[in-house]
């Protein structure tokens, strides 16, 4: 049985698949590249692959249409938008994913950005490393903060990184209020945060923070009215989805002082181009999609998969399947 990764997996990961599977691996991270649904299906044909891991390739109609022998796709993400499931469904195909492998890594950043907007740690930097440290008291001044011990956090979106966000943001001290309209007020109040609705948020927000899904329902959530009604002290923070900002209203926002700042980790077109008006906006930290860049997130997903993979070889249930129905076709 042949196995194809093409997400960023662990050595310790790799050693457990090499005793049950011929493994063939290469992450696109190392070869930059991200195949073309026609071109993967024609390669997991030619390779006989039946266990397929990816993290970024789209795995599309094309690719279940051309690899009939494929049995398994593991996704080393929790969205799930680049993945045909009807597709994989009808031809029998188990779709997995590593869902929650990089929850923590996402919900640190989210902090660390939390921190740099409140303290101004990007404009202190630039001042010692520009030379332009001379006067020890005005620095103090000039760079005065606030803490977020005694602050109010808006979360929208109480997902597992929302959830995360909260619980590490009452932790340092925190009052949390929290929008999510598919979670029910016991959930939230079970950590100590608070349910409030947008408006209550943009209202009462020290700290803005965006964890929903990327799908149509959230397209341009933070736009003109949002931005508006928020304090012109607070700040937004960005590490779920480029499209839920409207990025005009939002550079509008910073450069007239509506809001104090803005941090983002995403954006409607990445990499970020040389021509957007987020690179000259005021009071903005700007980071390249980083959120689960972290060692522990690959080491997560890969025993994850692997976990998944070692239960599909020996016909057990799979615990993170998102289309159990497959088998169903397959034995049809």
């Amino acid at each position: 049985m042949h196995a194809l990764i093409l997400a960023p997996f662990s050595d310790a990961a790799l050693a457990r698949l090499h005793r049950s599977l011929r493994v063939t691996y290469e992450s696109w991270l190392n070869s930059n590249q991200i195949y073309d649904p026609e071109a993967l299906g024609a390669r997991i044909v030619n390779e006989d692959v039946v266990i397929l891991v990816v993290e970024a390739d789209f795995v599309f109609e094309e690719v279940f249409d051309a690899a009939l022998g494929l049995r398994l796709v593991g996704v080393c993400r929790n969205s799930l938008n680049h993945i045909d499931l009807d597709a994989a469904t009808e031809h029998g195909v188990l779709v997995t994913h590593a869902r929650g492998r990089n929850t923590n890594a996402v919900a640190e950043i989210t902090l660390g950005l939390m921190l740099a907007l409140a303290r101004r740690l990007p404009q202190g930097h630039a001042m010692v490393r520009g030379g332009g440290w001379r006067d020890p008291a005005n620095a103090y001044q000039v760079f005065r903060g606030r803490e977020v011990a005694g602050s109010t956090v808006g979360v929208i979106g109480f997902g597992q990184i929302g959830r995360e966000v909260s619980r590490k943001c009452i932790a340092l001290g925190a009052r949390v209020l929290v929008h999510d309209p598919f979670v029910a007020t016991p959930e939230i109040e079970a950590i100590g945060a608070r349910p409030a609705d947008l408006a209550a948020i943009a209202r009462s927000s020290d700290f803005v923070t965006l964890h929903v899904p990327d799908d149509e329902s959230t397209q341009r959530l933070i736009g003109v009215e949002f931005l508006a009604a928020m304090q012109p002290e607070a700040v937004l923070i960005n590490t779920s989805a480029g499209a839920v900002v409207d990025t005009d209203a939002l550079v509008d926002a910073l450069n007239s002082g509506k809001i104090a700042g803005a941090a983002l980790d995403v954006f409607e077109g990445q990499p970020l181009p040389l021509s957007s008006p987020l690179l000259t906006a005021r009071n903005v930290i700007l980071t390249p999609h980083i959120g689960g860049a972290t060692s522990e997130t690959i080491e997560r997903q890969s025993e994850m998969m692997v976990d998944e993979i070692e239960r599909f070889i020996a016909g057990e249930p799979l615990k993170h399947a998102v289309n159990p129905e497959a088998m169903r076709a397959r034995a049809g």
